[in-house]
């Protein structure tokens, strides 16, 4: 059976090139406490992968050095990385603004119940997934017991102030559709998830972001197995609309992955499709080889052609999708 990256590098996508890199998000490592059905990464709690101590110091020298205004962290469960709360803490420091990827879970996990105040202790921004506001819906994309566990977390944090109208803390939530299908409007989903969660629960917080499933790794698998990929890849490139690739999320951020190699998104990390290299003069195997945060600068990678294949049309269908919800 044909993979997932031999399959969409059949799919051409429209050239385009980087801006001004603004983000870096950093992948800490594929080791979750979940494992659900529309997972990217192939994330789980038998995974071992997890960011070193010397990577961890030269991601936050590259932040330093190239005055990095946001750090978006990711995994896996990110929080469930040794040097988490250190990694916070030290870009507080810096005065960086920090945004991390939950799956809210984690925060009711024994050994984990301080992490929430970390959290606001450091005003870190929270970006929560909870791919639908309906029990039975998220039990079956995320497992068993995991919307009632999100609930909890949800109200701890608001708690400590995540998503109120007078607080600086910000709590925003993640949509994923259930399968091979579009996201729904953006705007109405989250007035439909704001009065749900509010009337059931008390819960309150800032905005709803809606995600496409990217067909990469488990998600991706899946389709094949069902034989579900070319249709998805059909629906995909049907919505496809040109002026989503101006606000793309590749364009203005990296990623960096457990060992310290770059990427244009996280999802090209999960198909190991690296950086395109412009520092090889000649045309050959080397242009693939990967950039390495410890040896990396803004300046060689500003307005570079970005490394793109058939999954970009997730990006870039219907309203557009980024890890900041719709793009249109």
């Amino acid at each position: 059976m044909l993979d997932t990256l031999t399959l969409l590098n059949k799919i051409s996508f429209p050239a385009i090139n980087r801006k001004a890199v603004n983000i870096l998000q950093v992948n800490l490592g594929y080791r979750c406490n979940q494992q659900c059905q529309h997972c990217h990464v192939n994330a789980g709690p038998s995974r071992t992968e997890t960011m070193s101590p010397e990577v961890i110091a030269q991601t936050l020298m590259f932040i330093k050095n190239n005055q990095i205004k946001i750090v978006d962290l990711t995994g896996g469960a990110p929080e469930m990385h040794p040097q988490f709360v250190y990694l916070i803490e030290s870009l507080h420091d810096l005065g960086v603004q920090v945004i991390d990827r939950c799956n809210l879970t984690i925060l009711t996990e024994p050994g984990y119940e301080q992490l929430a105040e970390k959290l606001a202790k450091n005003h870190v921004e929270i970006v929560a997934s909870l791919p639908c506001y309906m029990e039975e819906n998220v039990n079956k994309q995320r497992g068993k017991g995991v919307f009632k566990s999100s609930i909890e977390a949800l109200k701890k944090l608001n708690q400590l102030g995540y998503g109120q109208p007078d607080s600086s803390l910000s709590l925003n939530l993640v949509f994923n559709p259930q399968g091979a299908s579009l996201t729904p409007e953006q705007i109405q989903l989250e007035k439909d998830y704001k009065a749900f969660l509010h009337n059931e629960f008390g819960i309150v917080f800032n905005q709803l972001f809606t995600i496409t499933n990217v067909p990469v790794k488990r998600f991706g698998s899946m389709l094949i197995s069902k034989k579900q990929f070319h249709p998805y890849m059909d629906l995909l490139r049907s919505a496809y609309k040109k002026e989503n690739l101006e606000s793309v999320m590749c364009r203005y951020q990296l990623s960096v992955d457990w060992q310290g190699f770059l990427y244009d998104c996280d999802f090209n990390q999960m198909l190991n499709l690296p950086l395109a290299r412009h520092d090889c003069k000649s045309q050959n195997s080397q242009n693939n080889e990967k950039l390495h945060i410890g040896s990396a600068s803004l300046n060689e990678l500003s307005n570079k052609e970005i490394t793109v294949a058939g999954h970009c049309y997730a990006c870039t269908a219907g309203q557009g999708s980024s890890c900041g919800g719709a793009l249109s």
